[in-house]
């Protein structure tokens, strides 16, 4: 898949190989919203050409969306089905990407184990919770699991919240912070499968948002601070997801293996 924007600034997404005889368009150079192919100088505006047909693409302000309906497998939708996020205006946000031999339901169970939090992730976690699951919160809000949890800042210094995770998707897990700083902040965690790697391994990217906010007045300078601050929250996002990986990459092989991960 080839992705790049137009002079407008719209987002185009395609194949990856020219229709002409298959460069990777990826390597190709965009000008003035044109994409040319660097092997023979096929050029494409983002309309159908010569048997490339663009895929449908979504830019939500944060993340980019391709929709891939011959993968896929199941009912397109006109957009993605997104969460409410802070305003922009209002938040920093950052985004992590790894990539793990897992499947998305893999990735999605993890999110969905807070109990692994705090033992697990002790240098991030500590003193978690769970105060009530799906099955004690009825209809109102049927696929809630909320925990109380502390986040540590530094050395002893924590910063205790309560948080509410759901699932709005089969691929995707939300985190929302219901009380405590930063309070309304949001976590989506996106499972994308990418096919299966050189041993037939599955391969699935987490793409993960995280959109902080807080109603501190002190958080003006945090938001003026935001280029400083995204690398240090990919970076803490990052080092979860080391070790999530590792957790979803070995319940994958247990679950394949015919023994039960529990």
């Amino acid at each position: 898949m080839v992705a790049w924007r137009d002079a407008g600034g719209r987002l185009i997404a395609g194949p990856g190989a020219c229709p002409h005889l298959g460069a990777p368009l990826a390597q190709g150079p965009v000008r003035c919203g044109i994409l040319r192919c660097r092997w023979h100088g096929l050029a494409l505006d983002g309309a159908p050409f010569a048997g490339w047909e663009p895929f449908p693409a979504h830019d939500d302000g944060l993340l980019a969306w391709v929709r891939l309906d011959e993968a896929g497998g199941e009912r397109p939708l006109p957009q993605p089905v997104l969460p409410d996020r802070p305003r922009p205006a209002g938040a920093v946000a950052a985004v992590y990407t790894g990539t793990g031999r897992c499947e998305p339901e893999d990735v999605v169970a993890n999110r969905l184990d807070p109990w692994h939090g705090a033992w697990f992730h002790p240098y991030s976690f500590v003193d978690l919770t769970v105060l009530d699951t799906p099955a004690e919160h009825g209809a109102e809000r049927p696929d809630g699991l909320t925990v109380q949890v502390s986040f540590k800042v530094a050395g002893r210094a924590v910063v205790p919240v309560t948080a509410l995770f759901t699932a709005p998707g089969p691929r995707t897990v939300v985190m929302r912070i219901l009380e405590g700083e930063g309070q309304g902040s949001v976590v989506e965690t996106h499972a994308t499968p990418l096919g299966p790697d050189d041993l037939g391994r599955p391969r699935t990217a987490v793409v993960e948002a995280i959109v902080a906010t807080s109603r501190r007045p002190g958080f003006a300078l945090a938001r003026a601070a935001a280029p400083a601050l995204r690398p240090l929250m990919r970076a803490a996002a990052g080092r979860l997801w080391r070790d999530d990986l590792a957790y979803a990459e070995r319940r994958w092989h247990l679950r394949t293996s015919g023994r039960h991960p529990g």
